[in-house]
């Protein structure tokens, strides 16, 4: 059945992948087009949903007045593991198509303002599908590196090249490239093959493979990227268009969607140490450590002798050194969740601990700090490529002989980092570069712009 477009005025309809370094950016990409006049409706699971209602709570927020909040099944019951993401990923697949264009009906059936476009994760290709049979103009949201989404696109070849089996499987271990000076990527490391067990890993590649035939008819491929950061990924996928980085912070002045309430009190911690003196450790909503690595790293934190702002998630179990928390209490702070982008901007940071997540990624690049990478899964072995090997404004961590980052590595690696200056000075380099591109005339603003009037039809 196909669904006939009328004229009418311009609703953006926004679907995240239920995950939270995917429903940041887009909810980022919502507040810019809500700025420009444009009615969104963003669409989570009912799980995220819960979770970003319920972590507004205590803010004051005023995000409804701009942007319509709704949410639709994921298909799994409420007690269910959603960082299970095979399944997650599998049962969704399975049921959000149905949900989504029941929501469309019943939009639409109420007369006025009804959906002209479906912007949706790159990663939920079935959407444009959806959006297809409605008639409506279609927009793939790339929410990691251009570099890892380009990888994604070639997994079909992977198996035709034999490099992996159907299953996804590497035959042996080797380093890919897709285009001169874009990341290498070890087999080992690919996206899917660092995600859960066996299992997971044949259901994420399957995954992939059936995505890139939905979204393929997607009309225009947005990106949360710059020209600058990422030159020969955008040369491989010429017709992508950069719109960042997004960074809400700097732009709206807050960020929304986040899965844990924010401490800001951890601001005017740092409002109290000395210039460009805190470390920064943050991983992320999925990175979990076993105890021996969890004390490591606490253990090598005490051991620098600097401030220190930790960010242990509440759902982390652990269970910190003996003495640990009383040693270190004049000097560090530990918090459940983090204002990210305020805190990175903050001029007493130092540096970024980081899992390289690509909105992490950005936004410590954006105000011009230094990395040291701690890579967990998925894309942000490539985006430790970027740091380290490209732009070379980070320091990788090594494991040792049982896999463990020692308290020593990180001690002798912060002491690195923070005395290379030629390293600092690349690091604000690159910060002018990557906020150049967001500014007034600049390729990212101006390609914001042109999605925007697209939107619009004119």
């Amino acid at each position: 059945m196909v669904f006939e477009r009328k004229m009418v005025k311009p609703h953006v309809l926004v679907l995240p992948y239920p995950a939270q370094g995917h429903v940041i950016p887009l909810m980022e990409l919502s507040q810019c087009l809500a700025n420009d006049g444009i009615k969104v409706t963003f669409v989570n699971t009912e799980f995220c949903h819960q979770r970003v209602v319920k972590s507004m709570s205590n803010k004051g927020n005023h995000i409804h007045e701009t942007i319509d909040l709704v949410s639709i099944p994921d298909g799994m019951e409420p007690w269910e593991d959603r960082s299970d993401l095979g399944k997650l990923t599998e049962t969704s697949a399975k049921v959000m198509p149905g949900n989504l264009e029941a929501l469309i009906m019943e939009i639409n059936a109420k007369g006025r303002d009804e959906i002209t476009c479906v912007v949706s994760d790159y990663w939920l290709g079935w959407s444009m599908e959806v959006a297809e049979r409605f008639g409506v103009k279609r927009v793939g949201f790339v929410p990691a590196s251009v570099a890892m989404s380009a990888l994604s696109m070639n997994v079909q070849k992977l198996v035709d090249d034999g490099i992996v089996d159907s299953n996804g499987t590497p035959f042996k271990k080797q380093v890919i490239e897709l285009a001169p000076g874009m990341p290498g990527i070890n087999t080992t490391n690919l996206a899917w093959m660092t995600i859960g067990d066996f299992t997971t890993q044949k259901i994420i590649f399957q995954f992939m493979k059936d995505n890139i035939k939905s979204i393929n008819l997607a009309e225009r491929v947005i990106c949360n990227t710059s020209h600058e950061l990422e030159p020969a990924a955008l040369a491989y996928v010429p017709n992508w268009s950069t719109i960042g980085p997004l960074l809400a912070s700097k732009r709206l002045g807050s960020t929304v969607g986040h899965f844990w309430t924010e401490d800001s009190a951890c601001l005017d911690w740092l409002d109290e140490q000395p210039p460009r003196s805190v470390i920064y450790v943050a991983f992320g909503s999925f990175t979990v450590f076993d105890q021996t690595q969890f004390q490591e790293l606490a253990l090598g934190l005490e051991g620098t002798n600097r401030p220190f702002l930790w960010v242990v998630r509440e759902d982390t179990a652990k269970s910190y050194p003996e003495g640990f928390e009383q040693r270190v209490e004049n000097r560090g702070k530990i918090v459940g969740w983090a204002p990210q982008q305020k805190l990175l901007a903050h001029p007493s940071v130092s540096c970024f601990v980081s899992h390289c997540g690509w909105n992490s990624t950005i936004e410590g690049v954006s105000n011009g700090v230094r990395f040291l990478c701690w890579p967990y899964f998925a894309d942000q072995f490539i985006d430790e490529s970027y740091i380290c090997d490209y732009w070379r404004v980070g320091l990788k961590l090594d494991k040792d002989e049982s896999g463990i980052i020692t308290q020593k590595e990180i001690k002798n690696k912060v002491e690195q980092l923070l005395s290379d200056e030629i390293m600092k000075r690349r690091a604000f380099e690159l910060q002018k570069k990557a906020l150049d591109c967001v500014a007034e005339g600049g390729s990212s603003h101006k390609n914001f712009q042109d999605f925007v009037d697209w939107i619009k039809g004119k």
